[in-house]
This record gives C-alpha cells, structure tokens and sequence, in this order.
C-alpha cells in the first residue's frame, strides 16, 4: 500500500525522517492521504521545524525500516480525526539539518499519561481546518 511519510531533505545525504516519541520509543507515522500528510507538515514547520517534505512510499518498505531500527509505526487513516503534532519538541533531534548522519530521525516527545487524540472541539479543528486550507 502506497503511503506518506515526512522527510527533511530528501534525497540527499542528510535525509532524516520524522518520528514522535511514545515513552522511549520512536514511532513513524504513515498517512494515507498525501493532503493529511501535508497538513500535518505545515503544522510542523508553524511549529518552527524545518519544513519536511512529503515523500510517497510503500508501506513494506517503512514497516522494514521501522523493525531495523527498532521503531514503531502508525498508519493515519484517510478520511480519519485531523492528526496534530504533540506541542512540546524535544530540544535536540537525532538528526542534524546542516550534518552528514543519513540514518538519524527528528523526534517529538508525547506524554504517554495523555490521550493522544486531542480534546479540541469540532468547531475549532474545522477553523483549523480552513485555516490550513487557506494556505494551499
């Protein structure tokens, strides 16, 4: 199945891809939407990330990297709840933008007591919504 992860500079020698952390562990996000996907980017570069790019791929593949790297993984359903990055970033990534390091990942830290899904009104995720719409 095709899907749509985040990368920072892709393709080059300096590719990192972008996870969250769960506890201690890593967890990469697959989305089935590239519009998902592109959303959930723009909300990282407002959270003043480096702008990931959005990169089709097949999940097999991801799913192998995930398990040599000893990562987790989600599928983001199409269609499914506005997915939004966690607010709080870790101070250092595993990767460096300017660096050489192919294999290190930019990771987000999550609060395992807290729910994942965010308890944000309806009204206000579509406000979000066209918001972000609005900058397409």
């Amino acid at each position: 199945m095709r899907v749509f992860v985040l990368l920072f500079n892709p393709r080059t020698e300096n590719e990192g891809i972008h996870t969250i952390q769960v506890g201690d562990r890593n967890k990469i996000l697959m989305f089935e939407s590239q519009d998902d996907a592109e959303r959930f980017a723009m909300m990282l570069e407002a959270q003043d990330f480096p702008a990931p790019g959005v990169e089709g791929m097949d999940s097999q593949d991801i799913e192998e990297f995930c398990k040599s790297a000893n990562y987790d993984w989600e599928i983001v359903p199409a269609e499914g709840a506005l997915v939004i990055p966690p607010e709080v970033n870790v101070e250092e990534t595993d990767w460096n933008p300017d660096g050489d390091d192919k294999t290190s990942n930019t990771t987000i830290p999550s609060n395992p007591d807290v729910e994942t899904e965010p308890e944000i009104p309806d009204s206000e995720l579509d406000s979000i919504r066209r918001r972000l719409e609005g900058l397409l």
